[in-house]
């Protein structure tokens, strides 16, 4: 074993497991949530939050050994972040966003790797999925220019992955999109973000003017998504490096739709458990906890929530499986788990939506979080990736016999 290997084995018996990250995750979340209305005002997540983040070593769960990580399945990403989005769901989406790009960066080129992390182990990067344009061909790379759009956490990071279309290998002129890994210091954003949910995450715009990218820090979409990566081949003592992209980072953005409704919930119960009304129409101070209905909403969102969160689990750790079994993930796997992705995040909107019409007037005042959830859960069902249509029409596809057509 090389003196690389023995380190990174070393680091990885040390790292900490998911109680542990639950425990220290626990300890910062009160400051979190104590500045979601001031991080909603901002459009974008203070710099306290992250530092409190990485403090605890959050964005170092799916990064690679290698560099400084702990190297975990997926799963325990997804099972923290949605923890994180019970407290302020901006943070969620940027921190689970920012974190599982650490495993992404670990699918490209191993210069790559060590362009970000070689000289600032504490580097971030956001991204921008879109192919917003036509890379242009150059001695040893590409040049790039345009404008990137949804740019969650841009403020927070020191690199960009910047999706372009790029000619395939074949020579035929055909071109094919991927990822571009851009240094921040090479474009500038340009505050776009002005919206009624997610307000926080600081989803910006991207602005690049012929920018040089080197070959070695381009990933293709063709090889993130069946997962035959570079990275893959790097770090084949754990396959867990080769799940196809889609199956996993989709994850992170669902779980903050199920953890912010989760989070309404327990406030929901907190406020409702002692509240009375003052209405005519309802009576005077009745107890609101002993109407049937109340009670009938608590339930619908506790299910929702609980069976959004085991169906996000169950797919990523059955996927996680597979590859430790020495198989690769069938397109087949890939659909079921975008089909679980987008159903937990439609399972988040019934649960939030059975909470949020009962509040009240109260409910309509900014201040409180059951509205700021309803907000924040029903802008991750806005996102493409999430959208219940496209996605479960896709799976309907493959069921019946169809070509699916759709991100898998």
């Amino acid at each position: 074993m090389t003196a690389q290997l023995k380190e990174t084995a070393h680091r990885t018996s040390l790292r900490p497991e998911l109680s542990e990250l639950k425990s220290r995750l626990a300890a910062v979340q009160p400051e979190i949530a104590a500045r979601a209305p001031a991080t909603e005002k901002a459009c974008r997540v203070p710099p306290e939050n992250i530092s409190a983040l990485r403090g605890i070593g959050y964005f170092d769960i799916v990064k690679p050994a290698m560099f400084g990580g702990f190297e975990h399945d997926f799963d325990v990403l997804v099972e923290l972040n949605i923890e994180l989005a019970k407290s302020c769901a901006s943070t969620a989406w940027v921190a689970g966003l920012l974190a599982a790009h650490q495993w992404l960066i670990a699918s490209f080129d191993e210069r790559t790797q060590r362009d970000v992390w070689g000289a600032s182990p504490e580097a971030l990067a956001c991204g921008s999925y879109a192919p917003a344009c036509k890379a242009g061909v150059v001695e040893g790379g590409y040049r790039l220019s345009g404008r990137w759009s949804f740019a969650s956490g841009c403020d927070n990071a020191q690199w960009a992955l910047c999706a372009a279309l790029v000619p395939t290998e074949t020579g035929d002129g055909r071109l094919a999109p991927a990822f571009l890994l851009v240094p921040a210091s090479q474009y500038t954003v340009d505050d776009t973000w002005n919206v009624v949910g997610l307000a926080g995450t600081g989803s910006k715009t991207l602005v690049l003017t012929d920018v040089l990218v080197p070959a070695h820090r381009v990933l293709t979409f063709a090889a993130t998504t069946s997962g035959q990566t570079p990275g893959a081949v790097l770090y084949d003592r754990n396959p867990a490096f080769s799940i196809p992209m889609l199956c996993n980072i989709p994850s992170c953005l669902a779980s903050t739709a199920v953890g912010a409704a989760a989070g309404a919930l327990e406030d929901y119960i907190a406020r409702t458990s002692t509240r009375v009304t003052r209405g005519a129409v309802a009576g005077h101070n009745n107890k609101m906890a002993e109407f049937p209905t109340i009670q009938l909403r608590v339930a619908e969102a506790a299910a929702s929530t609980d069976a959004a969160r085991d169906l996000l689990l169950r797919d990523l750790r059955n996927r996680a499986a597979a590859v430790r079994d020495g198989r690769s993930v069938s397109v087949e796997e890939r659909i079921l788990s975008r089909r679980g992705q987008a159903f937990s995040v439609s399972l988040a909107i019934r649960a939030i939506e059975a909470l949020n019409a009962s509040t009240g007037g109260a409910g309509l005042d900014l201040a409180n979080p059951v509205q700021r959830a309803w907000r924040d859960v029903n802008a991750v069902g806005r996102h493409i990736s999430m959208n219940w249509d496209a996605v479960g029409t896709m799976y309907g596809q493959m069921a019946l016999g169809l070509v699916p057509q759709g991100q898998y």
